[in-house]
């Protein structure tokens, strides 16, 4: 009977990875690549995947309008996107069109919006004399809470102006990464020395303590002001800057500016929170539409709407053809739209691609706009393929992208970096510039249509003021030659002739005969798909007789390796942070090197000239005269060859029918708030491409019924056995 009952109940079966009845709930699935966002911290958070939990959590002072193209700054927290003023070096105001080498000061004066809450937190929760409740804890207090909703408190306040205030302090701390501070600093007035200053008070508060304990006493920011940074009113920022920087407003609108409750840095900072994982890195305190409810780590995590959240309205206005497209349907609604974002950690493509495929994952990859490129692809190659494809309805909209791909070389590296003499200085450029010919990104297109692009020439893509990128003004002269008007790869020959020039005839080091092997650290674990890949970068070196050493880690490890300056030959992506080619040069500027100034730059470049260019190049709005720096530091990155210029990607993201609103940008990252989902849709979807397949079942009764008749029979046979055996007819 138990049998019979297991096999009926397959026909209440689905095979859906959710629970029971998720499809009708307003959840939206999607994937995460490989492993857990490592900080999601604001003043240490810059890594992609990081986004779809910080910008949906934070809010930072400006957004980009979510339908407008180009770009549009707008107010998030802030009222309105401020201009600045500009002062001499007397103090006294300047007009706006004045050259920017006469500008000492811009100030910036940002009014927030008011009534602004923080999600509920227990940081903030007071007892009845109006004390924190949970400020003053001791070790063993939390009594086996992993999570702040296990607190029974919970409490919020208003948004102010010196929480800002307070985050951009916490840029100059020596705890955690600051990725920016390096930026930062070089802009805003007094940052620099204030991190001396907290530096220096934080060794006085961890004097007498272990090194090596997780346990920190609380940094309290608020004790030391910064002049640059300051709350005149209680809704109003002032930032000073040094001289003109008109990429500054960008800057605003990422969550590196969100604003940081002081409140959660002490309730955080208290002993046996960081043993539990209990920090910004995992639970957030913001003020979005969203926040952090389940954080389990590398396997699931799960956003909900903020019950504290204001409601901003839906945009009213779009790019041309918005309308027509159904994006201004919602026009004047108060958003988010979903009640649960939930993103599930995916170890292998296959699956999370064939998960999208039964209609499970809503959005395939969150933050990727280059998931749909696999679709777009299979459709090229399948008329079965692109007849399914077209019948679920998927949205595989390609868009012009912002960022690139590159295989870098850390320039503090003994063998392939700067080199601490002239004579070595020109061998290893000749190496880099060796390599650089022999990795054919055109071939790298063709075998993986995927991920393809336009092969580069230089750091910035076409959609950037300033790019060169399919002109022959643009052409990489040192990897390419024109021909006929054509830009061609120069020849393998000629990238041997240039590694015996650097010391390495036929791979062997000229000297000792050795022959010469090259790290490559590559940031993700080398799973099938990744595989092919770096054996194709492999194959690149090899045809200059290069052997690569494959270290293959996870993103975190290679991060801490970086840290270190412990890397060699590596691969990068970087997504713009703003429209901006100051964005992508920075990458290549000397005090923004990672492992010296934690910094973005991997390759740790650091060229003089390049950098005077750089600072010139911040003060310039777009025009000939920024034309003509931009040519400039870009014909020095070329000769320098502190990366082989890979290729710049088409973009489309994976996203179904029934997820409304969606208009994937590689700027705009809080998209979580716009999106909505049409449930019945969904329903219906899954159902029709998860039907249940009868045939195991009918088979499966058959044999039943076989069975059961065999044994009837057998009793009854036995029933007519006498006692010495004989059969009773």
């Amino acid at each position: 009977m138990a049998c019979l009952l297991a096999v009926f109940g397959l026909a209440g079966c689905n095979n859906s990875p959710w629970e029971t009845g998720a499809a009708a709930e307003n959840t939206l699935y999607s994937a995460v690549r490989e492993s857990s966002p490592r900080h999601l911290d604001p003043t240490a958070s810059y890594w992609a995947p990081e986004t779809p939990y910080t910008y949906q959590i934070y809010e930072p002072l400006y957004g980009y309008h979510y339908l407008k193209r180009p770009y549009e700054l707008i107010g998030k927290a802030a009222e309105a996107v401020s201009q600045p003023r500009y002062l001499d070096k007397n103090g006294l105001d300047l007009p706006d069109d004045v050259p920017g080498d006469q500008i000492a000061e811009s100030v910036y004066e940002i009014r927030l919006k008011p009534g602004i809450l923080f999600q509920p937190h227990p940081c903030f929760a007071l007892d009845e004399q109006g004390r924190h409740r949970y400020h003053a804890m001791k070790l063993g207090e939390l009594a086996g809470r992993f999570s702040p909703l296990q607190f029974q408190h919970q409490g919020t306040r208003e948004l102010v102006a010196e929480d800002y205030v307070y985050a951009f302090k916490r840029h100059a701390t020596t705890r955690i990464t600051t990725p920016i501070f390096g930026i930062f600093s070089e802009h805003v007035i007094g940052l620099k020395d204030y991190r001396a200053l907290v530096k220096n008070e934080d060794a006085k508060l961890r004097a007498n303590l272990d090194p090596a304990s997780l346990d920190k006493p609380f940094l309290d920011f608020r004790q030391w002001p910064l002049a640059g940074v300051t709350a005149p009113e209680k809704h109003l920022l002032r930032i000073r800057l040094k001289g003109k920087y008109p990429q500054w407003n960008y800057w605003m609108a990422m969550t590196f500016t969100a604003a940081i409750p002081w409140e959660a840095d002490a309730f955080y900072a208290q002993p046996g929170m960081a043993t539990v994982g209990l920090s910004l890195d995992t639970w957030p305190v913001g003020t979005g539409p969203y926040m952090m409810v389940e954080f389990i780590k590398d396997r699931r995590h799960v956003l909900k709407r903020n019950p504290n959240y204001r409601g901003e309205p839906y945009p009213c206005e779009g790019a041309p053809g918005d309308k027509e497209a159904g994006l201004l349907n919602d026009c004047g609604k108060k958003t988010p739209f979903i009640d649960t974002l939930v993103s599930t950690v995916e170890r292998e493509a296959l699956p999370q691609r064939a998960k999208f495929r039964q209609g499970f994952y809503d959005i395939e990859v969150f933050e990727r706009t280059d998931t749909g490129m696999d679709y777009l692809v299979a459709k090229q190659d399948s008329d079965e393929i692109r007849r399914e494809y077209d019948a679920k309805g998927f949205r595989l909209d390609r868009l012009n992208g912002v960022d690139s791909y590159e295989i870098g070389f850390n320039m503090l590296d003994p063998v392939i970096g700067h080199g601490k003499t002239p004579e070595q200085q020109n061998r290893h450029r000749k190496l880099r510039q060796a390599i650089s010919i022999a990795i054919d990104w055109d071939e790298y297109s063709k075998i993986f249509p995927s991920k393809a692009g336009i092969s580069a020439m230089g750091p910035l893509p076409k959609a950037i003021f300033g790019s060169r990128e399919g002109t022959l003004a643009g052409v990489n002269l040192i990897t390419h030659r024109i021909v006929d008007g054509q830009p061609v790869r120069r020849s393998i020959e000629e990238a041997k002739r240039l590694m015996v020039e650097a010391g390495y005839p036929d791979g062997r080091d000229v000297k000792t005969g050795r022959p010469l092997v090259l790290n490559y650290d590559f940031y993700v674990l080398p799973t099938p798909e990744r595989k092919v890949e770096i054996d194709w970068v492999v194959r690149q070196f090899a045809k200059i007789d290069i052997q690569l050493e494959v270290r293959a880690t996870d993103n975190n490890q290679f991060q801490d390796k970086v840290r270190k300056g412990k890397h060699q030959v590596f691969w990068q992506g970087w997504v713009a942070d703003y429209p901006d080619a100051e964005n992508f040069l920075f990458l290549l500027y000397g005090p923004n090197g990672k492992t010296r100034s934690d910094g973005e730059s991997y390759a740790n470049y650091d060229n003089p000239a390049y950098d005077r260019l750089f600072f010139k190049l911040k003060l310039m709005a777009d025009g000939p005269e920024k034309q003509s720096v931009i040519d400039q530091m870009v014909k020095i990155a070329q000769e320098d060859a502190p990366w082989s210029f890979g290729y710049f990607p088409h973009a489309s993201a994976a996203v179904q029918h029934w997820v409304h609103n969606s208009k994937p940008s590689l700027m705009v990252r809080d998209h979580g708030r716009y999106l909505r989902l049409d449930l019945a849709e969904r329903q219906q979807r899954q159902a029709q491409w998860n039907q249940p397949l009868w045939w195991p079942v009918i088979l499966a009764l058959t044999a039943l019924a076989g069975l059961i008749a065999w044994l009837l029979h057998s009793l009854k046979r036995r029933d007519r056995l006498s006692a010495r055996g004989d059969l009773i007819t």
